[in-house]
């Protein structure tokens, strides 16, 4: 034994790409002539070797995996049986390859039965994908043990890639093919092989996107649909089919009839339940599952004024009745090389396969009507030399190199004559003979012409398309369109309301920046507990409608909904890392924003005294990272104040005083600024919006002030101001 040393890295590295490329080819990808992954291809082979056809009886599925495993494919039994449960679930694939009878699973979720208990058998569609197996259509190998073979590829008659889709995850690839209707494909494939130059925008027309097992609605745009098929990469917006039905005296009820691919519609009623139980679907009542072989989820609204579709919609934001299908068209070729195809490529490569195929099996038949006819020729030679094949037969102890050499016969012909039974002698079969010497003669002129003419080539695959559509016609359960076809939904605006059940919180901002949400508004400063070493900052008053506006140093204000806060228990979070500040970022100030406020005015404030005034609406952010608004370069943002009068009291750190009318101040969307009050040292310490005639007040301690006689402090904006009257706080605050 020879020890070579090996760098650990060559190791893994020869061993990995081993192990990635038997993943992709092996296991995960599916061929593109026929769509099935070696398993699906094994699983079929067997049961056609079991004689599993549609018209004989059923056979344990225990006994199919077996054969499969010992035979074809040695990996784990639940893994095979897993792939040919899948193949004969009519919600999972479009058209079955499997005819189960027993517990195969349901759209529920709910496995099925063990192997032992269920039986199956092939259907129409996969003798279909097997037809002219026996004919030479494909090559064979050697399985993994050598003592049988199995086909490389399949026939296939079916488009069976696109009719029942493909999914898996390999090494460092993945492939995600949906279901499509296969009169659909057929009339593309047709349309292609009529017309090789045929753009993908033409074939979009005859195959205008998946139909998928459990129908529903495809609300993707035209435009996507074509993108990703010209690319063989997107995704599919599929939404559930829903209705409204009327009931006495005003009310009504929506009943969901269909709902989106690969959707557990147990997974699902459970994630609508707990919706509801969080109260998070204010405008649905109540949900029942009235269900049988077919779909019926009822949800009845909690007033009948509630629009049917704001509630549907609410429901589309928050479960899987809306869901996105992704198209990634990630195939092995005929030369067993992966990549991604677009639409067209697909259609040109099943085509050319089923030509190939079709080369195969004209070659194979002509090598037995040329194999027959010889026999034919023979038997016609022995007819006309009856009487001396007859005494050869009985005087010579082997005639056969007597007869080959006297009338030219090959020694097929001769050991033919040799075996005939003496009835076939009669002068009638003579007669049958050269009918059917006729005919083969006829088919094999045919055969020939087929061989050589590409448009007769055209034609017999066009036939072969359209038969396999009479196959399954379009009124039939199996070839009519399930997913319906629908523009994108337009834009629905759904209330908050729609979405959070309106209840009154507290929310309490501490010093050091921890944030929650107390239930009620009766909440005291005392009933609220902070960290050792924390205060209270803010103590706002608001709704699980709200959205709180964060303000900070930078000039950004944040949006952070308020249903979405922690709750009481405990110290809340830190308000840094729910929003995401940057290290330089601090608090400000908070604001509650609910849509009772959307026209009230804000003034938002830097240290250095600009500022302007600006609606509420046009704080929201949009982002994470925040909507800037002031320009603070240089400086700080410094508070932001509710517009509630028609003048303003500014206070500078400088403890000057200045009041002016509100109306100085202009309104704008963003920026600088323009300047509010002007100082030599220090810079803003505080603003307040008041009533002229009512006076400015201020609180000392715990009592209030209120000053009338304002006239000393009365200005223009961007002067100075004046010291404020005697007993202003030294905090330099109102």
């Amino acid at each position: 034994m020879t020890v070579r040393d090996v760098k650990l890295e060559e190791a893994l590295g020869e061993r990995y790409l081993s192990y990635a490329l038997s993943t992709i080819m092996q296991r995960s990808l599916p061929d593109v002539r026929d769509g099935l992954k070696p398993v699906h291809r094994r699983l079929l082979y067997a049961m056609r070797e079991l004689k599993l056809d549609p018209k004989s009886g059923y056979k344990k599925c225990a006994r199919v995996v077996g054969d499969v495993i010992g035979k074809f494919h040695p990996h784990g039994e639940g893994a095979i049986y897993d792939a040919m449960v899948r193949l004969a679930q009519d919600f999972a694939v479009r058209l079955p390859l499997v005819d189960g009878q027993g517990n195969f699973g349901n759209i529920d979720g709910d496995t099925a039965a063990a192997m032992r208990y269920t039986e199956a058998r092939l259907t129409a569609a996969a003798e279909a994908l097997m037809e002219g197996i026996d004919q030479n259509a494909v090559d064979f190998k050697t399985t993994y043990d050598g003592e049988n073979n199995e086909p490389v590829v399949m026939p296939a008659a079916i488009p069976n890639l696109l009719v029942n889709g493909a999914t898996g995850i390999a090494v460092g690839m993945a492939t995600s093919i949906p279901p499509h209707n296969l009169s659909e494909v057929c009339d593309g494939l047709i349309a292609l092989i009529r017309n090789p130059q045929i753009e993908i925008k033409a074939l979009v027309k005859l195959i205008p996107g998946p139909d998928f097992p459990t129908g529903g609605l495809l609300v993707e745009s035209r435009e996507n649909i074509l993108n990703a098929y010209e690319t063989g990469r997107g995704s599919f917006r599929l939404r559930a089919k829903w209705e409204v039905e009327k009931l006495e005296f005003g009310q009504y009820q929506i009943v969901v009839t269909e709902i989106p691919y690969f959707v557990q519609k147990s997974k699902l009623v459970e994630k609508i339940a707990g919706l509801l139980a969080d109260k998070k679907l204010p405008l649905l009542g109540d949900m029942r599952e009235e269900s049988t072989d077919k779909i019926r989820l009822i949800f009845e609204p909690k007033s009948r004024t509630a629009d049917p579709a704001v509630l549907m919609e609410s429901l589309f934001r928050h479960t899987d009745l809306d869901s996105r299908i992704s198209l990634n068209m990630n195939v092995v070729d005929g030369n067993g090389i992966p990549g991604v195809k677009n639409l067209k490529q697909v259609l040109e490569a099943f085509y050319q396969h089923r030509l190939d195929v079709l080369e195969r099996t004209t070659r194979f038949r002509l090598e037995r009507i040329d194999h027959r006819l010889a026999v034919l020729e023979g038997y016609l030679i022995a007819y006309l030399n009856l009487d001396e094949v007859i005494r050869l037969i009985r005087e010579e102890d082997d005639p056969s190199p007597i007869m080959q050499q006297r009338w030219g016969l090959s020694e097929m012909q001769a050991e033919a004559i040799l075996n005939m039974r003496l009835r076939s002698l009669r002068k009638l079969e003579e007669i049958e003979i050269r009918r059917e010497h006729e005919t083969l003669s006829q088919e094999k002129s045919g055969l020939m012409a087929l061989l050589d003419t590409p448009s007769l080539q055209r034609e017999k695959i066009i036939q072969g398309l359209e038969a396999i559509k009479a196959q399954f016609p379009k009124k039939s359960d199996l070839g009519r369109r399930r997913t319906l076809l629908s523009d994108p939904p337009e834009d629905i605006i759904v209330p908050i309301e729609a979405i959070v059940e309106r209840e009154p919180v507290t929310v309490v901002c501490s010093q050091k920046g921890w944030v929650r949400a107390l239930k009620g508004h009766t909440v005291g400063a005392d009933d609220i507990k902070y960290k050792d070493g924390d205060g209270e900052q803010f103590l706002l008053k608001a709704e699980t409608t709200d959205k709180l506006l964060i303000f900070t140093t930078l000039g950004r204000f944040y949006t952070l909904s308020v249903d979405k806060l922690p709750g009481g228990r405990g110290h809340g979070d830190p308000l840094r890392l729910i929003i995401d500040l940057t290290p330089e970022e601090d608090l400000v100030d908070l604001i509650i924003h609910s849509p009772q406020t959307e026209d009230v005015k804000i003034l938002v404030a830097s240290y250095d005294g600009r500022g302007f005034i600006t609606s509420r609406a046009s704080l929201v952010a949009q982002t994470r990272g925040g909507k800037q608004i002031l320009n603070v370069e240089g400086t700080k943002a410094a508070l932001c104040r509710e517009v509630s009068g028609d003048h303003i009291a500014i206070m500078g750190q400088n403890r000057k005083l200045l009041i002016y009318k509100t109306e100085e101040i202009p309104e704008m969307v963003r920026g600088k600024g323009v300047i509010l009050q002007r100082y030599k040292d220090g810079g803003l310490s505080d603003a307040k919006f008041f009533t002229l005639s009512t006076g400015l007040s201020w609180k000392i301690g715990e009592k209030t002030r209120n000053e009338t006689n304002l006239l000393p402090w009365l200005g223009k904006r961007g002067q100075g101001g004046k010291l404020p009257p005697t007993g202003f706080p030294r905090t330099n605050r109102f």
